[in-house]
């Protein structure tokens, strides 16, 4: 397994859907994710530090995580099937017990962030799907708040589909 890290959040230019970059910690090779605009959001905004008075859909998890004593040990990337990536989550309860929940790799990287836990993807999978690339990426920290404020402004409600009870 290859440590990852949030190398940078941007839109797919051929159809302008969010994608999350990550970069291998110790190299050069990146891997581009396509995910949804909500998930888009709740990476960018705990990147960029953005706190909300009550807690949003991946900030419960993680007080779920803490609230029953375990911890998130870490998060892999652990395949593609017919371009759509699957993670899980490794969480660790006690000396003994460890849950791994499959999940979205967008909903993952999302907890993975507030809970400061490493995101990992296999080997395999990089080789596969990564770009090479000789630039160095912009620091996750390096999120400039007007490009979050800007696309935060120009979601459209369409983005999240449509609720139907």
């Amino acid at each position: 397994m290859i440590e990852v890290k949030v190398a940078h959040l941007g839109l797919d230019r051929t159809n302008n859907t969010p994608v999350v970059i990550l970069q291998e910690k110790e190299g050069d090779r990146v891997l581009p994710i396509l995910i949804g605009p909500a998930e888009a959001s709740a990476i960018a905004m705990e990147l960029a530090g953005v706190k909300f008075a009550r807690p949003l859909t991946h900030d419960l998890v993680k007080q779920i995580i803490v609230g029953l004593g375990a911890r998130l040990h870490r998060v892999i990337i652990t395949q593609v099937k017919e371009n759509t990536y699957y993670a899980e989550l490794h969480v660790h309860r006690g000396e003994d017990q460890v849950i791994h929940i499959d999940a979205r790799p967008s909903d993952s990287i999302a907890i993975a962030l507030r809970l400061n836990a490493p995101i990992f993807t296999q080997e395999d999978l990089l080789e596969l799907s990564s770009v090479d690339t000789a630039e160095p990426m912009k620091e996750p920290g390096a999120l400039d708040a007007d490009q979050l404020k800007n696309y935060l402004q120009n979601l459209d409600p369409e983005d999240f589909g449509k609720f139907t009870p």
